[in-house]
């Protein structure tokens, strides 16, 4: 199963040779101008729908072809869209310096430049209700949805 998945995954990156990332390092969104529908339904089901170019193409590629056992949780999907959404995070994949880095076990929580940017964040603040865990931005970026990260949008809840 993982290495069909792998094949339709590097069938999809030859039909998406011409596709570059619009997500940039110093912009105020980082999701790309064009979002797929595939991605929005199936990753934000579950959580936050996480602007590709946060993580590495080779995380994206592992996370991809191990979605039955994502995280301690079954997020299988059809094939036809593991390719889709693969070809799509593939063009939008993190590039810049910051995030070129894999993070370990490919948690974008773990990677240098998050870990850098929330070092004065209390170790407490993780834990409370309002937050529940390092993954979940929307807690304290207000516009995480819309892929906005900016420092003056955030607000740490009590």
């Amino acid at each position: 199963m993982k290495i069909r998945n792998f094949y339709l995954y590097f069938l999809g990156l030859i039909l998406s040779a011409s596709l570059q990332s619009t997500a940039f390092a110093g912009s105020v969104n980082l999701l790309p101008a064009t979002v797929s529908p595939k991605y929005q339904q199936e990753c934000a089901a579950c959580h936050l729908a996480y602007p590709p170019g946060l993580l590495p193409r080779r995380s994206w590629i592992r996370l991809m072809n191990n979605l039955e056992s994502h995280f301690g949780s079954d997020a299988s999907i059809d094939l036809k869209e593991v390719q889709e959404i693969s070809v799509w995070l593939d063009a939008n994949a993190g590039t810049y310096k910051r995030v070129r880095a894999e993070p370990k076990d490919d948690r974008l929580t773990e990677s240098d430049w998050f870990v850098r940017k929330h070092r004065k964040i209390e170790a407490e603040v993780w834990l409370r209700d309002s937050v529940k865990s390092k993954a979940n931005c929307a807690a304290c970026h207000t516009q995480a949805e819309r892929g906005n990260y900016d420092d003056d949008a955030v607000m740490i809840p009590k």
